[in-house]
């Protein structure tokens, strides 16, 4: 007992601190510059509450599909419905249409412990003249090129792009 509080003294007396690492922050990378359009487009994400916070999630499907995990030292700089939002709309590619994008899924999901790929499922209703002129369901996946937290950033950076491309084309077809 008495080391222990010499010991407490002394960390005390020369300023011993306990150090916490603090989460890495990420976004999409940096948004592609264009040109202004003529048009505006208006686009809102939708999402279910859990995935308003900004934690990395994954899930071992091979060991226990049904427990969602986070990332503990590495986040998105915001929520994955905002992030979504803020890259469509700044894509500036969209024609004159108001967009409804339902996020439904956006996580990492490992087969095994050195396999996984990002998940990304949503949904877009596009409107003109505030008449529905189509909507649209869509499924992304892709390996991730490392299973941890970077392979799941870097994963969802191509998605999140691969998306914003989907959508235009659907929109190109309308």
């Amino acid at each position: 007992m008495r080391y222990l509080l010499i010991g407490g003294l002394v960390c005390f007396s020369v300023g011993c601190s306990v150090t916490t690492q603090q989460p890495a922050l990420h976004d999409f990378g940096l948004p592609v510059s264009v040109a202004p359009q003529q048009g505006r487009t208006l686009i809102s994400v939708n999402a279910p509450t859990w995935l308003w916070d900004n934690r990395i999630r994954y899930r071992l499907l091979f060991a226990s599909p049904s427990q969602l995990r986070f990332y503990g030292l590495d986040r998105w700089i915001a929520s994955p419905p905002e992030l979504f939002e803020q890259l469509l709309s700044s894509s500036g590619k969209t024609q004159n249409y108001v967009l409804i994008v339902k996020l439904q899924n956006f996580e990492q999901q490992f087969d095994a412990p050195d396999r996984a790929r990002v998940v990304l499922r949503f949904s877009v209703e596009a409107y003109s003249d505030n008449n529905r002129i189509g909507t649209q369901e869509f499924y992304l996946q892709q390996p991730t090129k490392t299973p941890d937290a970077a392979g799941a950033i870097r994963g969802f950076t191509d998605l999140a792009q691969q998306a914003d491309e989907r959508i235009q084309g659907w929109l190109a077809g309308l």
